[in-house]
């Protein structure tokens, strides 16, 4: 598979993110925060120098967009797959106040989304996602249309949170990624978080290895076309795990299909706020080839943004 879709014209922004195990020394005083990633020091993905030092615990980085397919009403709930297929993912993400020394943000709402293994987002099942693809109705499973691959959790006194789900598929032009908002002063209700503010919109990815790879199992391999790099994707800007590359370990070294676990940490500023919408999102206007859909009837009511 080879990128072939990069646009130098969209401004790139970095997204606000960090491996544990990378933060300079002054950020590893809050015995919480060193616990909350004793699980992490193996992996098989890829990781990224410090980006702060002295008594900063990293360099906060501007949001990104938050992409054409985002939903408001997610469930907030820890297993997000609704039977979809696909290689398991489980995803460890730690929110820390990037401002006050890398204290863990107990209580931060994360919400997530991600596209299926054949590109398709709930709430626009009937997007093209390029190349060629079944139908999503196809992939035989009773998930809902309208919220299958989202959700919320809040974080633990650690600042962590855990999420079961896939690994994602691609669509064009974009490389495999998963989105990702942090809320802070809401509440759950209804089954969803209501209220607070979003303090930080990114996109999570993936290396190109190990995405390739499972791009060759099923039911991945039933979408063909020319996948998006990460070199040549729109909104990932080069940055390692500051920009948002997680850290992978395998389930079974051996086996791919097995699965893997995801980890990174959020920085974010709790005064600070930004949604991801609009021109102001980092990510440009969506490009000409964008897929396009609707939402079916049965999908969350609230209108969907159509930055890119």
């Amino acid at each position: 598979m080879t990128g072939n879709h990069k646009d130098t014209s969209i401004t790139r922004r970095r997204a606000l993110v960090v491996t544990g195990g990378t933060v300079a020394a002054g950020g590893l005083a809050v015995a919480g925060y060193q616990s909350a990633f004793a699980d992490t020091t193996t992996d098989t993905g890829t990781t990224a120098d410090a980006t702060a030092t002295g008594s900063e615990c990293m360099t906060l980085m501007s949001s990104v967009t938050e992409g054409p397919y985002y939903l408001d009403g997610a469930l907030v709930r820890k297993d997000i797959t609704e039977g979809k297929s696909g290689v398991p993912l489980t995803l460890r993400l730690t929110v820390v106040d990037a401002t006050d020394g890398c204290t863990p943000v107990k209580g931060a709402a994360v919400e997530i989304w991600h596209c299926d293994a054949w590109g398709y987002y709930s709430g626009y099942t009937t997007a093209n996602p390029g190349g060629s693809a079944p139908a999503e109705s196809e992939d035989g499973s009773t998930a809902n249309d309208g919220t299958y691959l989202r959700g919320y959790q809040i974080a633990n006194a650690n600042g962590v949170v855990k999420f079961e789900t896939i690994f994602p598929g691609w669509y064009t032009p974009r490389t495999c990624h998963i989105h990702v908002k942090v809320h802070t002063g809401g509440e759950k209700e209804d089954g969803t978080y209501e209220g607070g503010k979003v303090n930080y919109t990114g996109q999570l990815f993936f290396d190109d290895t190990i995405a390739e790879e499972i791009f060759t199992l099923e039911p991945y391999s039933k979408h063909s076309g020319s996948y998006t790099t990460l070199d040549n994707d729109m909104v990932y800007d080069g940055g390692g795990a500051s920009s948002g590359l997680l850290t992978l370990k395998a389930v079974h070294k051996t086996d791919p299909s097995k699965g893997y676990k995801g980890f990174l940490t959020l920085g974010i500023d709790p005064d600070a706020e930004n949604t991801g919408a609009g021109s102001g999102g980092g990510g440009g206007t969506p490009p000409s080839d964008a897929p396009t859909g609707t939402p079916p009837s049965d999908a969350p009511t609230d209108s969907a943004t159509t930055s890119s």
